[in-house]
């Protein structure tokens, strides 16, 4: 754990963040460890983002009106004027608290928050999630001080603000970050296979209607040795069961696990779509994945999200409108044909990660808050600790793990 900030240099920092896990995860890692160093955090977000679990206890919610800028011009009106109140009230905030610095991490709800530490003149940090820059973040980009990224190559970045640019990764959970020195679970030409599927804390229906089909196709010796969690929507969740009581195949089905960590700690596999936390869960604790991007997403943002885990060999990235159970079985013999492709897998997933994130994203609003700092990550600068990641071996089996992934 990072030590605490020396006596006199507490400092107070308000965070924003949209309404949703995406935004809030990391935000609230950050909370987690510039509380840790001894300063003083709140957070800006919307109703959603208040009612949303995981919320450290010593956080403040203020909840603000962000407004919604759609496809239609006839609703920017109303949009324009939410901002604005948010941005007022966003200002009496920082007249009462103080702030030494402002950090948004995307959703309309950040939007006046950093509007108004541009009016207050009080320096201002982005974190985006993703490997393409998110709208509200496009907008900002021109106006914060620095840019924070979970990916060495971010789309929509224009060239311009690419000297704001500072490379941290995504920060996880707590619980996530503590078991990434945690081997990959055993797995060998006899024991289970086990698979956990989740489409996000609302299931995603495709995974219900191809999953238990595709796991059904695959070798009676692969198929046999089947042990499946999944998570589905709750007007799926009947018709799942009777597929897999169909097909034989063990399955324990859920609307929601409050203990998701545990469940990929025991997986050998992971199905599912690639948001921005899943994937930085995936990588920090390393896992192989079969990722189906959601096909609506923003910028088409998630199967960009995928690109740098495919590349390194810890992910098969499949499109929603060839997500069918062939495919799915075809792709599951390829990565579990022998003990040693999963485990290589694994590894690859594994070396993706970027475990410091909180750590870096940390250093980095200190900076901007006059507390000297002599490791703030810049673009280029991120690999004596990538080359960290690679040195413990992912191939050494163990009894047990412990991992995280978003909900």
């Amino acid at each position: 754990m990072t030590s605490p900030t020396p006596t006199g240099a507490s400092r107070h920092f308000v965070l924003a963040a949209g309404g949703t896990g995406g935004h809030l995860i990391p935000a609230f890692a950050l909370a987690s460890e510039l509380h840790s160093r001894g300063h003083h955090v709140a957070l800006i977000t919307d109703e959603r983002g208040s009612a949303i679990p995981g919320k450290p206890d010593f956080l403040t919610a203020h909840v603000l009106p962000a407004g919604r800028f759609g496809k239609n011009p006839l609703g920017w009106v109303g949009g324009v004027r939410a901002v604005l109140e948010g941005r007022a009230m966003a200002l009496r905030l920082f007249d009462n608290f103080q702030p030494s610095a402002i950090v948004g991490f995307g959703g309309y709800p950040a939007l006046p928050a950093l509007l108004a530490a541009t009016s207050a003149g009080l320096p201002s940090i982005v974190h985006e999630q993703n490997a393409v820059l998110g709208r509200v973040n496009r907008l900002l980009a021109g106006r914060v001080n620095a840019i924070a990224t979970s990916y060495d190559k971010v789309d929509r970045l224009a060239p311009k603000h690419a000297h704001k640019v500072r490379l941290v990764g995504n920060p996880v959970r707590a619980e996530v970050g503590a078991l990434r020195e945690q081997d990959f679970p055993a797995f060998t030409d006899e024991s289970l296979l086990r698979i956990l599927v989740t489409g996000g804390s609302q299931g995603a229906r495709v995974l219900s209607e191809v999953v238990p089909d595709g796991l059904a196709m695959l070798p009676p010796a692969l198929r046999q040795r089947l042990q499946i969690t999944q998570q589905c929507r709750a007007e799926d969740l009947e018709a799942v069961r009777k597929r897999y009581a169909e097909h034989d195949i063990p399955a324990e089905l859920g609307t929601y696990f409050e203990d998701m960590h545990e469940r990929l700690a025991d997986a050998h596999l992971f199905i599912g779509r690639a948001g921005a936390s899943t994937i930085a869960e995936l990588t920090a604790v390393g896992r192989p994945a079969i990722l189906v991007p959601l096909p609506i997403a923003t910028d088409d943002h998630q199967a960009v999200n995928t690109r740098e885990m495919v590349k390194a060999g810890g992910a098969r990235m499949i499109r929603q409108e060839a997500f069918v159970p062939k495919e799915l079985a075809k792709q599951i013999q390829a990565m579990a044909k022998n003990p040693q492709s999963l485990a290589n897998a694994a590894h690859c997933a594994f070396n993706c990660g970027r475990p410091d994130a909180a750590k870096d994203l940390a250093d980095l609003v200190e900076s901007m808050s006059g507390i000297d700092l002599m490791d703030v990550i810049r673009v280029g600068e991120a690999a004596p600790r990538a080359a960290q990641a690679t040195a413990r071996p992912q191939t050494a089996p163990r009894e047990t793990a412990r991992d995280s992934i978003e909900q």
